[in-house]
């Protein structure tokens, strides 16, 4: 039998074709094609099969990459897909929206000799999506049921992730969501040009079909009270996320024209629903021939300069007050950013904003890269004397996401919170120090990556079941 592997030596790396700049800026579709068969077995082909295999040890799931890129390779797909699944909730989603460059990817082996990483995210991308197609992908059933009942509040990634394995070990799943639709920043904070939303919803569909309910439009502290749900279910998961956003602050910060990044994500991707949304109809979440200025340098700032792009923006310039090198989101994104028009202006910083009955500009100053701070990154400092003004007619701060405070929110004593206000759980089991109340995701970690959300919910949905397993031996002694 020919070698199907090993072939990094003879064959390139080769991403899936990217849509022109003409085309991708003129909609929210995804940016990528999808690989053809040959060419999704051609390209796991390249994978070493290395005995410690750093793409798996580095990706927080800890997929058996080597695997299923091998059974990729040899055409075995429905195999592939199923090693992929095991440890995976939603891998077509993190193959989509994964930084590959700085997990995966970032420590494939013969990435590290200079042959070019092994493009896994595209390749985990093309496997869910033929096993969707396919029809591999069934409604959870499973093998018995049991008595106990568990409340996840919020349907995001964490939350959605427990209880898909709740609900396939038979538990009854709750899930209430303060959204009208299921996936929390899935659905409504990362733009279709990354995941269209049907790739979402099929999945909230399945966990439907599988016997999970979701209770939408509820306010946990309005609509029900923490301690109702606590009394309706043996055990309760918080997964809200962070939505708190951080402001720059500063001389005519309350103008309007400047917004948060979430609502103006939100507005868009609701538009893309076919929902009614006011405030993208009269202009003040719609950037159609406007000046626009996105502060901040991560993953979020990439989605808002993007969408802007797309709304039919005059031009759009992302400040960041550190260079290029040290920004913390994906360079992957800062490249398609960049394809699509957008300027970058490094190394700046906020001071305030101009205008009187609305924006009209950022008040700015350049930066510098000093010493290293405790964390061993250099801290940015003011250049004096470097003040400039950047013209804008909207403002879109995307600084990051805090925890909202949730003891408060839901009157709740006994919640404890550590000192950034997040969620204080057990890095091991994820349960608070309520009994039967567990923590997972960004309202515990601070704003993350879905990857790790995923991870905690499936590591939280372990320690219940064993929870209620070892309540059901002391039961029956």
């Amino acid at each position: 039998m020919p070698q199907k592997m090993l072939k990094f030596v003879t064959v390139e790396r080769d991403m899936p074709e990217k849509r022109s700049v003409s085309e991708r800026r003129e909609d929210f579709g995804e940016i990528y094609r999808e690989y053809a068969d040959a060419k999704a077995a051609e390209q796991s082909s390249r994978c070493s099969q290395c005995g410690v295999p750093f793409c798996q040890s580095h990706c927080p799931l800890h997929n058996n990459i080597p695997d299923w890129l091998k059974l990729t390779a040899e055409g075995r797909l429905r195999e592939a897909y199923e090693v992929s699944q095991s440890t995976n909730t939603f891998p077509e989603i993190c193959g989509r929206i994964c930084p590959q460059d700085r997990l995966c990817e970032g420590n494939c082996v013969i990435e590290q000799s200079g042959h070019g990483t092994v493009t896994i995210g595209a390749i985990e991308k093309y496997i869910t999506d033929t096993a969707w197609e396919e029809g591999w992908v069934k409604p959870i059933a499973p093998a018995h049921e049991r008595g106990e009942t568990v409340g996840v509040i919020g349907a995001g990634p964490a939350g959605l992730a427990a209880a898909d394995a709740l609900r396939r070990a038979g538990v009854k799943v709750t899930v209430y969501d303060r959204y009208d639709r299921g996936g929390g920043l899935l659905t409504y904070g990362i733009p279709g040009f990354k995941l269209e939303k049907p790739i979402v919803m099929q999945r909230i569909e399945q966990l439907e079909k599988g016997g999970v309910e979701f209770v939408y439009n509820c306010n946990v502290g309005t609509d029900i009270t923490f301690a109702e749900i606590r009394e309706k279910h043996d055990a309760v998961l918080i997964g809200t996320g962070v939505y708190k956003t951080r402001e720059v602050g500063g001389p005519g910060s309350g103008l309007p024209g400047i917004v948060q990044a979430l609502e103006y994500l939100t507005a868009s991707n609701r538009k893309s629903f076919g929902d009614g949304v006011p405030a993208f109809e009269d202009g003040t979440l719609n950037a159609d021939g406007k000046r626009v200025v996105v502060i901040g340098g991560g993953d979020t700032a990439m989605d808002c300069v993007r969408t802007a792009v797309r709304q039919g923006a005059v031009s759009v310039k992302c400040l960041y007050r550190r260079d290029r090198a040290n920004m913390p989101g994906s360079q992957r994104e800062v490249q398609n950013a960049e394809e699509e028009g957008v300027e970058f202006v490094w190394l700046t910083a906020p001071k305030g904003f101009l205008g009187d009955a609305k924006v009209t500009g950022v008040k700015a100053i350049a930066m510098r890269l000093g010493a290293p701070d405790q964390t061993g990154r250099q801290s940015p400092e003011e250049v004096p004397g470097s003040e400039f003004t950047e013209p804008a007619d909207i403002v879109i701060q995307a600084l990051g996401f805090e925890p909202e405070d949730l003891p408060k929110l839901w009157d709740t004593d006994g919640l404890e919170v550590t000192r950034w206000g997040t969620v204080k759980a057990d890095f091991r089991t994820h349960e608070t120090a309520l009994p039967g109340v567990y923590a997972a995701g960004d309202i515990v970690r601070g704003a993350s990556l879905v990857v790790w959300a995923i991870r905690d919910g499936r590591e939280a949905a372990e320690a219940m079941l064993k929870r209620f397993d070892e309540a059901a031996r002391i039961a029956a002694e």
